[in-house]
């Protein structure tokens, strides 16, 4: 992922915020002599350790590439929302030379990844999951649905790697305050879906100015 100096998260916090928020991604594992990786949408919950917890489907086709190779990388995108050039354009600016763009979250997790074999640990996996997912707390223990559990598989990421963690936050860093807040201003008025988000990343990144560092956990 190109990631210029202004994208960078500003600390490690931020991408496991983001994590935390936008709890779905693409599980990409590129197996063995494979012309093309397998991806997987698939829910998640971060740990506290920084390792991913997920459950999928036990025919997934993503568990024979897994096999293969035990690398994978969870991709993450969110709160992508489309800056028109105009917006860009502030003072005696000429609106019609402004540069369109977008204005996105996005979090690439590098990990090796541990299968949770028997039914303890899968029943452990739907309890944690559960208990970010299901606010209401209404929901049965899933001990109830013992007969379906052969159907799914659970595991564990383990982020490993030179630099586990790629986290790029374009919200209009390579431009002033000004500018930016011109764009939030215009974020508010047109408040199409992600555009409230987008505009909450804008400012909060516009409010802790502090240099970027590493985004390895």
């Amino acid at each position: 992922m190109y990631l210029p100096r202004p994208d960078q998260a500003r600390d490690p916090d931020e991408w496991r915020a983001f994590l935390r928020t936008h709890p779905f991604g693409q599980l990409i594992a590129s197996g063995r002599g494979r012309d093309v990786p397998v991806i997987s949408p698939v829910p998640f919950i971060l740990e506290p350790d920084d390792t991913v917890l997920l459950h999928l489907a036990t025919p997934n086709p993503v568990w024979a590439a897994i096999e293969e190779n035990p690398m994978v990388v969870l991709a993450v995108t969110g709160d992508a929302v489309y800056i028109p050039g105009p917006w860009k354009a502030i003072g005696d600016e000429d609106p019609a030379e402004g540069v369109p763009t977008q204005y996105y979250g996005a979090v690439q997790l590098t990990a090796r990844i541990e299968m949770l074999p028997g039914e303890a640990a899968t029943l452990d996996v739907l309890r944690r999951m559960i208990a970010v997912f299901e606010v209401s707390g209404a929901l049965a223990d899933p001990q109830v649905h013992r007969s379906k559990l052969a159907g799914i598989r659970a595991a564990r990421l383990h982020p490993t790697g030179e630099r586990p963690i790629t986290a790029k936050f374009k919200y209009g860093g390579n431009v002033d305050g000004a500018h930016r807040r011109a764009v939030a201003e215009r974020l508010a008025a047109r408040d199409q879906p992600g555009d409230s988000a987008a505009r909450a990343a804008l400012l909060h990144r516009l409010k802790n100015p502090q240099s970027p560092g590493r985004t390895d956990p």
